[in-house]
């Protein structure tokens, strides 16, 4: 599986996420499409913190349809619709990795596709082959 490494030159992570991660050889990638907070019925919370927690179920789901877990992943960029509350965003997040710290980015953005989204995350997978 993946080396994630923050070396002492760079400064320490300012939250739950590596600097760096390293996939070896003979692993295959998996790229998750952005994730929202929408529910298998189609229907979408109101809130953020409801909406990260679909986000994450759904990442979930997805890494399962791979017969693997949350340890699987190398990378999130997460998209927060800007004046949301992004601290809703990173305690669903860190409910689904525990320990597990991915490189990671977080942007603001004025707006998603659909307006009642307020919350995107795409990843990359790491799964071994075999």
């Amino acid at each position: 599986m993946p080396t994630f490494l923050n070396p002492p030159t760079v400064h320490m992570p300012g939250g739950a996420y590596s600097h760096s991660a390293l996939v070896p050889a003979g692993t295959e990638l998996i790229f998750l499409s952005g994730q929202v907070g929408v529910r298998p019925d189609g229907s979408v919370p109101n809130s953020i913190a409801e909406q990260a927690e679909q986000v994450f179920a759904n990442i979930g789901a997805l890494l399962a349809a791979h017969g693997l877990d949350a340890g699987a992943l190398v990378k999130f960029t997460m998209f927060v619709v800007a004046g949301q509350d992004i601290q809703a965003v990173r305690a669903a997040r860190a409910k689904f990795v525990g320990a597990h710290r991915p490189a990671s980015t977080a942007v603001y953005v004025s707006q998603l596709v659909e307006p009642a989204w307020k919350v995107e995350v795409e990843a990359v997978v790491a799964k071994p082959n075999g």
